[in-house]
């Protein structure tokens, strides 16, 4: 992918779509951590096969060296992560690409990414929330966390950054949006020694305060032996949630083996028995797409006893991104549709992409900006 605007960042990019994709599909944009590459963070991740079974589309910025030796995104750097400046708008500009050429649904795009994609994510989030419907920051640091090198390696470690006060204020203060604001999805390893379990709470506090919701969680639950905390609105449509994950370094956490596997383990990229891949995807409401989809977009939505997924954009205009609202099932995990048959079936759909290849990169933490 080349013709996509002035590219005002230099980043390459890399797009994944089935054969016959619908009109209206959803988008997901990916981007990877440092010394990886955006073919093999979607091999480890397997967020293309995961297209592949479901009809969404995904979107791969990719880094340059010529603007960061390592291969990160420069979420530290003021010119790229304002809105519609540098690395940022490069991004903005693939997305609307896309959009316009395979008639992308706007009020289905999301993005994730791990480690500095993780801290892009973030960008993206706060710079354009009237863009994204929900994001999913994985081993990630806060908006606006740092603004030079060497304060990017102490949020990295847990030491200083923004108050709990001006967390939220940075978010509000990026663009012109007042509302609604993107669905949040924090995972992150409790034993990250690279980018520190501090920096998920950090980004829990930031966006706690931009959805003016409660510091206590709705729920706490055990998913796949993991904890998940969930964070609701008044009417228990679901905003935020967290997931720790018991024993994990810096990596995003992946469930290769299996009818339900995806992906594959490498550098960063860390088999522990839960896949963060599918888990985002379901949460924002895209699992199932390919067979789910009717005539009338305002009235797509999930159909099994636990899961009732709110159209991303009613049709007064205000954006209220998809999610699981929860109908008091007295068992927790199924509550919100973890167990549901549309998200967890069995799966056999053809591996994805002809590109791609092994995740690259060396494991040196001081790298992982």
């Amino acid at each position: 992918m080349t013709e996509f605007g002035s590219n005002p960042g230099g980043l390459k990019a890399r797009f994944y779509a089935p054969a016959n994709l619908p009109h209206g599909a959803a988008l997901v944009v990916v981007m990877h951590g440092c010394t990886q590459t955006a073919d093999g963070y979607d091999r480890g991740s397997g967020w293309s096969q995961l297209a592949e079974q479901e009809g969404f589309a995904v979107l791969f910025p990719e880094q340059q060296r010529a603007n960061n030796a390592n291969l990160c995104f420069n979420w530290f750097v003021p010119g790229d992560i304002r809105r519609d400046s540098g690395e940022a708008l490069s991004i903005r500009q693939m997305v609307e690409a896309l959009v316009v050429a395979h008639k992308i649904d706007r009020e289905r795009i999301f993005v994730t990414g791990l480690s500095a994609g993780g801290a892009m994510t973030s960008v993206m989030l706060a710079a354009y929330p009237d863009v994204f419907a929900g994001g999913a920051i994985i081993a990630g640091l806060a908006y606006g966390s740092a603004t030079t090198i060497p304060e990017a390696f102490d949020r990295m470690r847990g030491h200083g950054g923004p108050s709990e006060q001006e967390l939220p204020r940075l978010v509000r203060a990026a663009s012109s949006h007042k509302g609604p604001w993107p669905t949040i999805s924090i995972w992150h390893g409790t034993a990250d020694n690279t980018v520190v379990p501090f920096n998920a709470d950090a980004i829990l506090v930031q966006w706690q305060g931009v959805h003016s919701i409660d510091a206590n969680p709705k729920r706490s639950e055990t998913v796949d032996g993991h904890m998940r905390q969930v964070w609701c609105d008044t009417s228990g449509r679901e905003l935020i949630e967290k997931f720790s994950i018991t024993g994990m370094g810096h990596g995003a956490p992946l469930k290769t083996p299996g009818d339900n596997g995806l992906g594959s383990a490498g550098p960063f990229m860390l088999d522990v028995g839960i896949s963060s891949t599918r888990h985002i995807a379901c949460f924002w409401g895209i699992m199932g797409d390919r067979s789910a989809r009717l005539k009338d977009k305002d009235l797509r939505r999930w159909r099994n006893p636990f899961w009732n997924h709110t159209p991303s954009r009613p049709r007064n205009g205000g954006k209220t991104a998809g999610g699981p609202r929860c109908r008091g099932k007295k068992d927790p995990a199924a509550q919100c549709g973890w167990f549901a048959s549309r998200c967890y079936e069995s799966h056999r759909g053809r591996a994805a992409g002809g590109w791609l290849d092994a995740v690259g990169g060396i494991q040196r933490p001081q790298s992982q900006l």
